[in-house]
């Protein structure tokens, strides 16, 4: 898991700012670290701050958004936000990661957000907290730096819903934002088994197995049509 995304928020409508901070304060891993209704607060704000996110409305006295922007290019992601869609075309050529219109619907906000999460994952490196180590690894439970220590062994199926991961042991079930692909690469390959773009599960605690479903903890998975080849290969490694 990934640190908290960073966000500032500049317009020079308290009411606009009001509704991006509600938002943000529905979106887990997403952390408001400042306000301005003015470009030149906003500047001093940004170089103090480094945040991931500006949320930047286009027109502000003083400066607008699109002078700012150019200000501040390279130095953090801008999503510009404004209720005139004429500039749209001068804001991507600012190299704005998004465009959102005034009033600013939470589905677009949280689109939004996911394409600068997707950039700044693809230039990050994976924590080493977050690799395997012999029979246990270490995951990022939430946005405080905390870790939880996961047995290899206690594993019997990992589960994608959207951007996160669920482990599931015989005891708990583990929540972290990460992908299922880095499991894959990272988890031993002679003990673990893709069966469905959404499951991972553990070969020595498959209950039963048809040629549709796995059976985990007394619970049916579904086998999905392009993982059973490798999947009954690997399932007649143990036939007697």
């Amino acid at each position: 898991m990934q640190q908290p995304i960073t966000c500032i928020i500049v317009d020079d409508e308290p009411p606009a700012i009001r509704l991006l901070q509600k938002y943000v304060e529905q979106l887990p891993g997403l952390e408001c670290i400042g306000t301005a209704t003015r470009a030149v607060e906003a500047l001093h704000l940004i170089e103090q701050q480094l945040p991931d996110i500006v949320f930047l409305d286009i027109q502000m006295p003083d400066l607008t958004g699109l002078q700012l922007s150019a200000l501040i290019k390279g130095k953090v992601k801008v999503v510009f936000t404004t209720a005139y869609p004429q500039f749209a075309v001068e804001g991507f050529e600012q190299d704005a990661v998004d465009y959102l219109l005034k009033p600013v619907a939470f589905n677009r906000f949280i689109s939004a957000v996911e394409k600068v999460r997707k950039i700044s994952d693809s230039s990050k490196p994976k924590p080493v907290a977050e690799t395997v180590q012999e029979d246990y690894f270490f995951i990022k439970t939430d946005g405080k730096n905390r870790y939880k220590r996961v047995l290899i062994n206690a594993i019997y199926y990992i589960e994608s819903i959207k951007n996160y991961v669920v482990i599931h042991t015989g005891e708990e079930q583990v929540i972290t934002y990460n992908t299922l692909k880095h499991f894959e690469e990272h988890l031993p390959e002679d003990r673990f088994v893709k069966i469905h773009k959404s499951y991972v599960v553990a070969l020595g605690k498959i209950e039963k197995t048809d040629t549709n479903e796995v059976w985990v903890l007394n619970k049916s998975l579904p086998l999905g049509d392009t993982y059973k080849s490798d999947f009954f290969k690997r399932v007649q490694q143990f036939l007697l």
